[in-house]
């Protein structure tokens, strides 16, 4: 099969690490996307890989005894090690700080801790088969302070690090999950929801598995996906994976069945908010996206894989050692491993092989797997890397060989121009701003302040703020643009006050006062404000007529029409005596 048959790869360079053996064992700690590798308990030392690290960060631990669970804080600042059922260790790796180990102990009496996770560089969460302990660490003082606890029967855990989402297994069948939401030192408690097994239990052990489930966010929103091995409907075979959608707020709901139509060992993982389903069985993956039109009930969407299933690209282990040996060949890697262990959202990691691989989509051999172009549109223009391969679709359509019928050119186009809409919807004001610069800018480099003037007196260019603003700005170009920018704040109804200080900035204080009191404003406004314009303009009769006129709104007002403290104008009824005498106050008006 060529290349242009496989859309799934591995990635080119992937993390390697020391594989697992006897003396050497592998964690991997899903928030960090960070792989451990621990040999004789950290004693001869421990090896931390991540995909964008550069340099891998190595040291040395005192073998305490077998490593349970290993993980660095965010940011790699703290290390927390467990050893045991009932501790979890903490190193800080901060400059300067006391490198001596420090305990904290589960607080819950008789629990067992199953794992812990970092929900930041210093918050930390344990869960036990007793409840959750969420705990807050002071390296400084190398100690643990309790945040907040929840009891609460577990059978196991799950932790989506992107959303910041801890998910419970509870009850006798480990149906019932009960999730937790973390934030800035607090936990919040979500509603709890009921995964439907494919039938009644006949027994009353534990039916759902970790193995089944996965958390992934997918489009910005959250979601559980539940690997059911048969579907509840007698008249359907094959497993499905039921989607079920975890709001911040709000219950948990049900909303996509994605249908496999075959039985057997699954694995998911999902890439660019696709989801793809592994199956061992047949060395072959297929992809759903939720966001094309399925079969819909009314209240759930039943889709089908987007493509034929398809094996992953075949990959090439480079041959490591001195330059001379590795001219020899790569070595086939084996796909579908049984050693292979996946983890959300696009991580395959084997083991035995010492190898972590980011999976990734290849879009154009899509392009021909996937007939009808409008679907095919529909699906490129919600991936990341696509505006190469849609222009490839485009321009093969319109060739002469390949030219498509008008109608389909048509649909293709339409759905285009209904994205780019969309984004400019979204950049509108943004956008449409930059835009009208553009053109007011040209104009008037070019001297044709006519055609502005129709411009904005017919709305082709739209009102705002922005374009008012830049319009007082060319003033000295062309006068008029000052009216031009007044009028369109008049007409933006939200504008007053730049109103009122564009016209003071110009010394134009009757005027602002004029336009305060056609909108009724004008027994609200700042008397100082007037009164320092007014005196800049070094106009005797302007300052006046504008004390004058406070005088007689604090008359009016409260009877008096002197000037409260706390208007401070006792600077400008200074200067009123100073230039035209005592006697020239107002005197209280008596009745």
């Amino acid at each position: 099969m060529g290349e242009e048959n496989y859309y799934l790869e591995l990635c080119e360079r992937p993390v390697h690490f020391e594989k697992a053996n006897p003396v050497n064992c592998v964690f991997f700690d899903e928030a960090n996307k960070q792989v451990f590798a621990v040999r004789s308990g950290g004693a001869t030392g421990v090896v931390v890989k991540g995909p964008d690290d550069r340099n891998p960060i190595s040291f040395r631990m005192e073998d305490k005894g077998e490593v349970k669970c290993i993980k660095f804080s965010l940011e790699n600042k703290i290390l927390a090690v467990q050893r045991t059922s009932k501790t979890v260790d903490f190193s800080n790796f901060i400059p300067d700080s006391s490198q001596l180990e420090y305990t904290q102990e589960c607080k819950t009496k008789n629990a067992n801790i199953l794992g812990f996770c970092w929900t930041s560089s210093t918050e930390i969460v344990f869960i036990t088969d007793q409840g959750i302990e969420f705990y807050q660490v002071l390296p400084e003082k190398r100690s643990l302070k309790l945040l907040k606890s929840q009891n609460i029967n577990v059978n196991w855990y799950m932790y989506c690090p992107e959303s910041a989402v801890i998910l419970l297994s509870t009850t006798v069948l480990g149906n019932v999950l009960q999730p937790f939401y973390f934030r800035a030192g607090t936990m919040s408690k979500l509603p709890k929801f009921e995964i439907e097994l494919p039938a009644a239990p006949k027994s009353t052990k534990l039916n759902l598995s970790e193995r089944d489930i996965a958390m992934a966010t997918i489009y910005g929103q959250l979601y559980v996906l539940f690997l059911r091995h048969h579907s509840r409907t007698s008249n359907s075979t094959g497993a499905e994976v039921v989607l079920y959608h975890l709001p911040r707020e709000g219950a948990c709901k049900k909303l996509h069945i994605l249908k496999l139509n075959r039985t057997g060992k699954f694995a998911l993982n999902v890439v660019d908010n696709l989801v793809v389903v592994h199956h061992q069985d047949t060395e072959t993956s297929v992809i759903f996206d939720i966001k094309l039109r399925g079969e819909f009930d009314g209240t759930i969407t039943l889709h089908h894989p987007v493509l034929p299933a398809r094996s992953i690209q075949p990959y090439q282990i480079p041959v490591a050692g001195p330059a001379p040996v590795t001219s020899q060949s790569p070595v086939p890697c084996k796909l579908y491993s049984s050693s292979w262990i996946v983890f959300q959202p696009d991580i395959i990691i084997s083991a035995s092989q010492g190898y972590l691989w980011n999976l990734q989509v290849k879009l154009q051999p899509i392009v021909n797997l996937l007939p009808d172009k409008g679907r095919l549109m529909d699906f490129l223009l919600q991936r990341r890397d696509c505006k190469m391969v849609i222009l490839s679709v485009c321009a093969q359509m319109l060739t002469e060989s390949d030219r498509a019928t008008l109608p389909v050119i048509a649909t293709v186009f339409d759905k285009l121009n209904q994205e780019y809409k969309k984004y400019l919807d979204a950049e509108q004001s943004y956008t449409m701003h930059y835009l009208h610069e553009l053109v007011i800018k040209t104009l008037v480099q070019h001297n044709l302040f006519y055609t502005l003037h129709q411009f904005l007196q017919y709305h082709v260019l739209s009102d705002s703020k922005p374009l008012a603003c830049l319009l007082l700005s060319l003033e000295s170009f062309y006068p008029p643009a000052h009216q031009l920018s007044l009028d369109m704040l008049k007409r933006l109804s939200t504008a007053n006050d730049e109103i009122v200080e564009v016209l003071l900035s110009k010394h134009q204080v009757l005027a602002a006062l004029r336009f305060i009191r056609g909108i009724g404003g004008h027994d609200n406004i700042s008397a100082r404000k007037f009164l320092d314009a007014a005196k800049q303009t070094e106009d005797h009769m302007l300052f006046y007529t504008i004390f004058r006129f406070f005088e007689q709104r604090n008359q009016r007002l409260r009877g008096n029409p002197g000037f409260t403290p706390g208007e401070h104008c006792e600077e400008h009824v200074a200067f009123f005596k100073q230039v035209f005498g005592d006697q020239a106050l107002m005197r209280p008006a008596t009745f």
